[in-house]
């Protein structure tokens, strides 16, 4: 029988990318049918909803049993140094996509607080943009008043949101959560580094932890925004920017959280060594991830 250092290890096709592709898709498709509030009655929820939830438990499905395949290969010893360095570009790559994803949506930002109300507020090459579209825009930011568009496309009557969370409020108590996340997964891979399986567990609980209270302020959060100051996704750019960016950031940190939940489980089944926990550090290098971004909505969402 071959070495497995030997050989470079491929695994057998699978069919959970292309079922988790399917539960996303109707994830994806509850949620914009629920917005639409598609075939709803009086009280009842309508059919987003069950949709959304039905592709919710798909994926959350699709999430174990995509993880224990994994999971039984690295422990049946087929992975050698080749493999662990193209998981490692694997990973850098992806991370690197991810980049991508939220620079668009910053760049979304950028554009519609340096150019677009600018030029709505007159300045620059709108003046006639100003004067025909909106002549009763300040340009001011974030925009507290947003127009309700009648049938000819002309701001009728005026929308106000009552305020805008505040930054050092629940954000800044959640930048010290997150950061202090960043600083906890830190130590868990020290002491892995060291062989001490007990101070690895314990961190990587309190990252766990933190990392789903971070979520659970969250949303509390947008409960006050829509209860409260009536700030929702149809509040004009604002709206839109902030709940774009805080909302896909918050789905990265769930999502975080969770990986870092199989990653503890795994820890305290005693799966990783000091010279071969590289799924540890795939799941760390994407927590620092989520931190770094976190910094720029705080920054530039919430704070400026």
């Amino acid at each position: 029988m071959s070495n497995p250092q030997d050989t470079y290890f491929i695994p057998e096709p699978s069919k959970w990318p292309v079922l988790f592709s399917l539960a996303l898709f109707i994830a994806f498709c509850g949620t914009a049918f629920m917005f639409n509030q598609y075939l709803a009655t009086g009280s009842m929820p309508g059919f987003g909803s069950h949709l959304l939830l039905l592709g919710f438990v798909a994926v959350f499905y699709m999430f174990f049993v995509w993880f224990r395949d994994v999971i039984d290969e690295s422990l049946s010893g087929v992975y050698n140094k080749q493999v662990d360095i193209s998981f490692r570009w694997g990973m850098a790559w992806f991370i690197f996509s991810e980049v991508m994803f939220f620079a668009a949506f910053f760049g979304a930002l950028f554009y519609a607080r340096i150019y677009s109300v600018p030029w709505l507020g007159g300045e620059g090459a709108g003046a006639a943009t100003n004067e025909f579209l909106w002549p009763a825009f300040e340009n001011v930011w974030p925009l507290l008043l947003t127009p309700d568009m009648t049938v000819d496309g002309l701001a009728s009557k005026f929308t106000e949101i009552k305020d805008v969370i505040p930054a050092f409020d629940i954000p800044a108590i959640n930048t010290v959560i997150l950061l202090s996340s960043g600083v906890t997964v830190t130590f868990a891979h020290w002491a892995l580094k060291k062989n001490q399986r007990s101070g690895l567990c314990w961190w990587l609980f309190a990252t766990v932890f933190l990392g789903f209270l971070f979520v659970v302020l969250q949303a509390g959060e947008y409960v006050h925004a829509y209860q409260d100051l009536g700030l929702t996704l149809n509040s004009g750019i604002y709206g839109s920017t902030f709940f774009l960016l805080t909302g896909f950031h918050g789905f990265h940190v769930t999502m975080g959280a969770t990986m870092l939940t199989v990653i503890l489980l795994r820890s305290i089944s005693g799966h990783f060594t000091k010279e071969n926990h590289f799924a540890f550090e795939a799941v760390a290098w994407y927590w620092h991830f989520v931190d770094v971004v976190w910094l720029g909505l705080f920054i530039f969402v919430y704070w400026l």
